[in-house]
This record gives C-alpha cells, structure tokens and sequence, in this order.
C-alpha cells in the first residue's frame, strides 16, 4: 500500500513537471505580438519610417495614436511597442543622439567619462560582418580594434562576438566570430577567457538573438554595441527588440548603456534606406503576417526609384547584417 502510494505521488509529480515543462514551451513558441494587434505594429512601423525619411510636424501625434491603439487591444503588445517607439525616436529622430567614434587609441578614451561600468555585469558586444574568401574584412577588423581598445578601458568587461560561416568561397567553414576572437586574443592582446562567441548567426536579428542568450547565461546587466558607424542605429534598435523580447520571457533585462563606433561609410548605397531595413527586419523579428510586411514602405521600390548616383534604377542587393 505504501510502496502505490509513493509511486502515485511520483507519477503525479512526474504529470505536473511535463505540464509546466509543455506551458513553458508553449510560451517560448507564442508569437511576440497579438494577431490582433499586427496591423497596428505595421502600421507604427510605417510612421516611424515616414518621420525618419520625410518628417512633418504631425509625426509625434501619429506615433503616440498608433501606441494608443496597440495599448488598448493589450497591454502587454503595448510594452514592446512602446520600446520600439522610444528606441526609434532616440535613434533615427533626435538629431542630437551621439554616436562615439574610435579614434584609433589604444584606449576608448570616449567612453571613459560616458557613465559606462566596468564591471563583469556588461559586455562589449561586438556585431558581425560577411566574410571574404573566408577571411575578415578590413571593416571586421576595425570593429575589433574598437572593442579592443574599450576593453582595455574597462578591463572587467566580457567581450562577446557573433557570427557564422558567412560569405562566398570559404571552404573551410571559417566563422565570423571565430576569426573576431582569434583576432582580439592574438592581435589585439585580449585574454581569449573574457571573449563568448557564438558561431551560428548569419543576420543582425540572429546575432541579437544568439548573443543576449550568451549575456542571460553570464548574468550580464548591460552592454555596449560595437560596430560600423552607418550600422550601429539599426543594431541598436535590434538589439532592443530582441531584449524587451527575453525580459518578457525570461523576466530577465539587458540594458544598452553605450556605443562605439568604427567610423567608416558603407559601401553598399543601400544604406541610404536604412529605416526602411530596420522596420523590415523589426517585423520579422516580431514574426508580423506576410500581408502585413508586404504594406510597409518598401525597400525595393524606394531602391528603383532612387537617382543612378544612389545606385537606384534596379533591385537592391541583399543587406549584410
């Protein structure tokens, strides 16, 4: 009698774990946003879009409309939206948001006065870019020499890179964040145990996504994106989407405190549209419906429409990063 009554409470224990473990994976699968709050988030994407491009007196009153309506379906929409909305504005829309910018020192005296902590709790995160031939990039390394001289002013901080076998003839399966690190360890002097790498990205989303669970296993607080100056707007952005993302699903934040730049123009004349990519790219994070994607302003059309110096007239080649 005794030996069934264990064996009952074993079962029963055993049928509650796989309940919670089915609702945890229930919940991890649930799409970010409502279905019925999807056309909202296009159409806020959209006006945040149109103030960055063409900007006119009634945009602040548009955008806190389109929260309202996000707000009154479902609070918890209204959280994200409300972090893209302010991101947005930080980013694309207030004309005095300072970029810092490497310098080429051995340290980042920039940053040393920007109220960042150095302390294990932040990372310096370090975004990605297509390999040539299997190697890294003149630009890849300008990143890393950033994060190099960041890390010797915060000498506590990790270092955390990302990124897959990327680009055309590479053979041997050489990873963006493999080389980044073999770089900062052997050129750039960085102790190999304060740099994670995460080997499997291959977009700006899928680099945001892989590193915030490297930073939710380290216990990181906060972090400083790394990366090119025409880049660091829209991996911000991400990054913050991606973060509001696992507060709410692990009750976990990371808080962007910082950036650093290595300042160079991008060669692609598709960076002129970069708003457009950063909505593009911010639906399908949050797993929008096709319809929805394909009503947001569009990247190609605003490509075959722009002026033959802008590289216009033609379809827009696929965005790295």
């Amino acid at each position: 009698m005794k030996k069934r009554l264990i064996l009952s409470l074993f079962l029963c224990l055993a049928a509650l774990a796989l309940l919670v473990f089915a609702a945890a994976l229930l919940q991890a699968q649930k799409p970010p946003v409502s279905e019925a709050n999807a056309e909202n988030f296009g159409v806020l994407l959209t006006d945040l879009v149109k103030a960055s491009e063409t900007p006119t007196e009634e945009d602040a009153q548009k955008i806190e409309a389109d929260l309202a309506a996000v707000k009154a379906l479902n609070p918890k929409d209204y959280a994200m939206a409300k972090v893209i909305a302010d991101s947005w504005r930080k980013l694309y829309l207030d004309t005095g948001y300072r970029l810092y910018l490497h310098q080429g020192d051995n340290t980042a005296r920039e940053l040393e006065d920007a109220g960042i902590t150095d302390s294990v709790k932040h990372a310096i995160v370090i975004l990605g870019f297509a390999l040539q031939n299997g190697e890294m990039q003149p630009e890849l390394m300008g990143r890393c020499d950033a994060a190099a001289a960041m890390a010797r002013s915060f000498p506590s901080a990790i270092l955390v890179c990302s990124g897959g076998a990327t680009g055309e003839n590479n053979p041997e399966g050489h990873t963006e964040a493999g080389l980044m690190k073999a770089y900062l360890a052997e050129s750039c002097g960085i102790g190999a145990e304060r740099v994670f790498v995460d080997e499997k990205a291959t977009t700006t989303a899928e680099n945001a996504a892989n590193k915030l669970d490297i930073l939710r296993r380290q216990g990181v607080q906060t972090m400083t994106v790394v990366t090119s100056t025409y880049h660091q707007r829209r991996g911000q952005l991400l990054y913050s989407v991606m973060a509001e993302l696992y507060r709410q699903r692990y009750g976990r934040s990371v808080e962007i405190a910082g950036n650093y730049n290595y300042d160079v123009e991008s060669s692609s004349p598709i960076q002129a549209f970069d708003a457009r990519i950063a909505a593009g790219q911010i639906a399908e994070l949050l797993e929008l419906p096709d319809e929805v994607r394909r009503a947001l302003p569009s990247l190609r059309d605003a490509f075959r429409q722009a002026p033959p110096e802008q590289g216009g007239g033609k379809d827009p080649e696929p965005v790295n990063g």
